[in-house]
């Protein structure tokens, strides 16, 4: 199913610069983007989208890989907000005075201000994450080596000590004015693992520390497309949000809610997480990215989304109230499955009209 007439490809960007600098919708294949490493990290981070592809200093979106290595050390950010996603392996991450295993699908928010440090028990860790401001991944640049990572996956050997590597350089920065929002506690020691509890399967009221359990947070239902937020604009002070798009080519298309291109007012980082699924993005022609590729869409211009495998799973990252925020207020909470329901249910066109209009979400 295709929505656009138009013979425009997406650019697909596999080599630097990834991605590009300009505010223009991309696609970025698996395990790509613009790579740096920080040495004695045994790790890569991949920028998928910052400040100079937005425009703006909204929304910073990335992925990790790496190995079993030193923790950077317990720190704060005065401003910015972190977000830790986990796809692969282990991640032992100190929130405050709480402390949890994340494994994959498991997910913490970070706002301002509280102290926290995450430790890669590998053999092998994948996660994604996202920060407010986006110019806070200067810091990644500030701090790492030449982007162009000889390692395929991501730099396993390097047996370097990442805690004498980092602060030194983040003590010298600062000396020299350079302000990159990390401020260590040396001192610090953190609390012992505690188990996951009924408290990390809802989102909180409003801005603070909280870890999600994967699969155990809030559902919502519209048509045949399931949305789990992890974070909404409510936890993060109308910032951003991240929530999981979930369908099937099983199901009727025609109760599909985002196979229709809408425009927002926010941007989208889009990323296949499961499956096959056709993007439709406004004056391209139709894109199908599969498991670990991205498109970026900026704001103001309009995307659809259309399930073509049994099963299909999107994480979308947004710069604001987004598509979760349609698919939460036209549609109804989830409570009687986990999984996408056999059978895709009609929904009230009149109300789905009324939320888009309210959240400046308008039909291409």
């Amino acid at each position: 199913m295709s929505t656009s007439t138009s013979s425009k490809a997406i650019p697909t960007h596999d080599s630097p610069p990834i991605p590009p600098a300009s505010t223009s919708t991309y696609i970025i294949p698996q395990l790509s983007g613009e790579l740096v490493s920080i040495p004695g990290s045994k790790s890569v981070f991949r920028i998928l989208a910052s400040e100079k592809q937005t425009g703006d200093d909204s929304i910073g979106v990335f992925s990790s890989g790496g190995a079993l290595a030193d923790a950077p050390g317990f720190h704060h950010h005065e401003r910015a907000h972190d977000i830790f996603m986990v796809t692969k392996g282990e991640l032992k991450l100190w929130v405050g005075d709480s402390c949890r295993i994340l494994q994959a699908g498991d997910f913490a928010s970070i706002p301002p201000k509280i102290i926290h440090n995450p430790h890669l028990l590998g053999p092998i860790t994948e996660t994604y994450g996202l920060i407010h401001p986006s110019s806070w991944i200067d810091f990644f640049r500030y701090v790492s080596e030449p982007t162009d990572i000889p390692s395929i996956i991501y730099p396993e050997q390097d047996s370097r000590s990442l805690p004498a590597l980092l602060v030194p350089k983040v003590i010298a920065a600062a000396k020299a004015g350079k302000d990159y929002d990390v401020h260590f506690h040396r001192e610090h020691v953190g609390c012992e693992v505690a188990p996951w509890s009924d408290a990390d399967t809802v989102l909180p009221d409003g801005e603070a520390p909280y870890y999600l359990r994967a699969n155990r947070g809030p559902r919502w239902i519209l048509g045949g497309v399931v949305s789990r937020p992890f974070i909404t604009g409510t936890q993060s002070s109308g910032k951003f949000a991240i929530t999981s798009l979930e369908g099937s080519s099983h199901l009727d298309a025609g109760l599909n809610p985002l196979a229709a291109p809408l425009r927002y007012a926010v941007h989208h980082v889009l990323v296949v997480m499961e499956g096959k699924a056709t993007i439709n993005v406004e004056g391209y022609a139709p894109a199908t990215l599969t498991e670990g590729e991205t498109v970026f869409v900026q704001a103001g211009v309009a995307w659809g989304v259309v399930f073509e495998s049994r099963f299909v799973r999107i994480w979308s990252f947004s710069s604001g109230d987004g598509v979760e925020r349609v698919i939460e207020r036209a549609g109804r909470q989830y409570t009687e499955g986990y999984v996408v329901p056999d059978k895709a249910e009609s929904w009230d066109a009149q109300k789905f009209e009324e939320v888009c209009k309210e959240l400046q979400v308008k039909a291409a």
